[in-house]
């Protein structure tokens, strides 16, 4: 039967970030720019994003190895979002496959003339299972799986100009938004057991943490994606669509559910069960680990210049953006480079 842990739970009210921060963001960034990836100016777009960044404040107690594993991650989610924003389902789907094979094995000799994705997902999880944890590993090939499934079905739902209603966007954004894999890197230094993982109490955590990270991820990105979108992969496109609402009230909706999920989390927070002493002290590093990733994207949002360019400070502390003129492109045209062997 549960009992009440001994482990005091708190919320961190300040952010710290990583020692390692300056150190691994150098080795990623240099590692990330090897692959060619983008031409120049859409390299400089990426590198303004600060993806080492948001690694350094979500983590900020991971070793250095595990660090450049979390910074390394954070890029190949982006150059995937890059790559797929404006595919074909069938382009989507064949990345997908490419780079599952990629994370299933990650020494297996790559083909030349294949879509450098795939390079960059083996050398990541070549690197990062040598320093992971083997429940970390089982449980980050089976979430990977899952993410590349739900950017196929964002991929089609953007190919049929589907606008999803708010309860349907959410069974897809809870995956696109890749926060379980997140949660993963949480795991790299200790083999969390399963009686912890899927508790009901911190599934969810887990879930409502995901939820608040979505809801502060779509109201930060909104701007630059109704500017570049047609049909913005964003619960205030689902609001604005299913309310019949306009924009202002969209927010208001956003904002109240925010607010409303977040309290639940909170209130949560105070039931967390015990395990038992030695398993409390890994659980107590994972729970704290979660609400901190909740602090960290929040920062993180104003902090890069990825929705809100250089105003990211006027944004947080006046909470008011001009919204951005209609654009069929940021920059120049993406260009999909594939992997040669030398």
């Amino acid at each position: 039967m549960d009992t009440q842990s001994d482990i005091v739970y708190r919320i961190p009210n300040t952010l710290t970030i990583n020692p390692h921060y300056e150190e691994v963001k150098v080795a990623s960034e240099a590692w990330f720019r090897s692959f060619k990836a983008f031409g120049s100016d859409a390299q400089y777009t990426f590198d303004q994003c600060g993806f080492s960044l948001l690694a350094s404040l979500a983590y900020p107690e991971a070793t250095k190895e595990h660090l450049r594993t979390a910074c390394d991650l954070m890029n190949l989610y982006f150059v995937l979002d890059e790559y797929t924003d404006n595919a074909s389902p069938n382009i989507v789907r064949q990345y997908a496959d490419i780079l599952m094979d990629a994370i299933r094995n990650p020494t297996k000799p790559r083909p030349d003339g294949e879509v450098v994705l795939r390079v960059i997902a083996q050398e990541f999880w070549a690197l990062g299972t040598s320093s992971a944890s083997s429940t970390s590993q089982r449980r980050f090939v089976e979430c990977f799986g899952h993410y590349t499934d739900s950017v196929v079905q964002k991929a089609k739902d953007r190919h049929h100009r589907y606008i999803r209603n708010i309860d349907d966007y959410f069974d897809v954004r809870r995956l696109t938004i890749g926060v379980y894999l997140t949660f993963v890197m949480l795991e790299l230094s200790y083999d969390l057991p399963d009686d912890v993982v899927y508790h009901p109490t911190v599934v969810s955590l887990q879930s409502l943490a995901r939820d608040v990270i979505i809801l502060d991820n779509d109201l930060a990105s909104y701007n630059k994606e109704q500017a570049l979108e047609e049909y913005p992969h964003n619960i205030i496109t689902s609001v604005m669509n299913e309310m019949k609402c306009d924009l202002h009230n969209a927010l208001s909706s956003v904002e109240d559910l925010y607010r409303s999920t977040r309290n639940k989390f909170l209130t949560l927070w105070t039931e967390i069960p015990s395990w038992g002493p030695e398993t409390d002290a890994i659980a107590s590093h994972y729970l704290h680990g979660i609400a901190n990733w909740v602090r960290g994207n929040e920062c993180w949002n104003f902090e890069s210049e990825r929705y809100f360019g250089s105003n990211g400070k006027a944004s947080q502390e006046h909470r008011i953006v001009t919204l951005m003129p209609k654009q069929l492109s940021a920059g120049e045209p993406l260009l999909v480079h594939t992997y040669q062997s030398t």
